[in-house]
C-alpha cells in the first residue's frame, strides 16, 4: 500500500507546491528588477532648459524674411548675426521659403512653418525688448506677424500674445517689452517702441 500524508496528500504533492512557490518567487523578483531597470517614460513630457520661450511666426508658405530681435536687461542682443548672448539663444534663423524643401530618399519634404524662437535660460532682473524686423518683403501687402512670450517655470504661463502687421522691407516694430523682478515675476508689460536694428549696427561697429 502507498503511504499517505497526514492530510491525504503524498510527498510528491508537497514537493510540487514547494517548486511552484519557488518559481513564483523568482518570477516576481525578475519583474521587479525589470521595472527598476526600465522605468516608465513620462509620455509627452518635454524637459525644456529655459525660463522663457519667445516665438515669432508669420503665415505658412510666405516667402518673406522676418527676423526676431531680443535685448536683455544687460544690453545683450540676439539676432541672426549673433545667435547667442548672455542667457539668450536664437534657435533658428527662418528665411521664409529659403531652404524649406529637402530631398530625402527621393522624396521631397517641405517645412511650411515660418517661425523664429528665442529661449532665455535663466532669470535676469530688468527689461527685455522684443522686436520684429521685415528683412525682405516679396509683395506689397502687409504681413501679419504673431508673437508669443511664455514663462516656462514653475509652470507655463503666457506673458504676451499678439499680432501686428509689417508693411514693407525695413519695417521694424517693437512687439513687447516686459520687465522681470529678481524672483522672476513679471512686473510690467508694454509696447513702447525702441529700435534694436540700430542697436545691432552700433554693437557691430564697436566690435570691428
Amino acid at each position: 500500500m502507498e503511504r499517505s500524508s497526514l492530510y491525504g496528500r503524498d510527498d510528491n504533492d508537497a514537493f510540487t507546491d514547494l517548486l511552484f512557490n519557488a518559481l513564483l518567487g523568482f518570477a516576481f523578483m525578475f519583474f521587479i528588477a525589470f521595472v527598476l531597470i526600465n522605468p516608465q517614460a513620462d509620455t509627452g513630457k518635454i524637459d525644456t532648459k529655459a525660463e522663457y520661450i519667445i516665438t515669432l511666426t508669420w503665415p505658412d508658405r510666405s516667402p518673406d524674411d522676418v527676423d526676431l530681435y531680443v535685448e536683455d536687461p544687460n544690453g545683450n542682443l540676439v539676432w541672426y548675426h549673433v545667435k547667442e548672448a548672455g542667457l539668450m539663444h536664437l534657435d533658428r534663423d527662418d528665411r521664409g521659403q529659403y531652404r524649406d524643401t529637402i530631398i530625402v530618399g527621393g522624396q521631397k519634404i517641405e517645412n511650411l512653418l515660418n517661425q523664429e524662437t528665442v529661449s532665455i535660460r535663466g532669470n535676469v532682473a530688468g527689461e527685455f525688448v522684443v522686436n520684429a524686423f521685415h528683412y525682405l518683403a516679396n509683395g506689397s501687402d502687409p504681413l501679419a506677424v504673431t508673437l508669443k512670450v511664455e514663462k516656462i517655470n514653475p509652470k507655463v504661463t503666457v506673458v504676451y500674445y499678439g499680432t501686428t502687421e509689417l508693411t514693407r522691407t525695413g519695417d521694424e516694430k517693437t512687439l513687447v517689452r516686459f520687465r522681470t523682478s529678481p524672483d522672476g515675476d513679471i512686473v510690467d508689460v508694454n509696447e513702447r517702441p525702441k529700435s534694436l536694428v540700430n542697436l545691432s549696427r552700433n554693437l557691430s561697429s564697436r566690435s570691428k
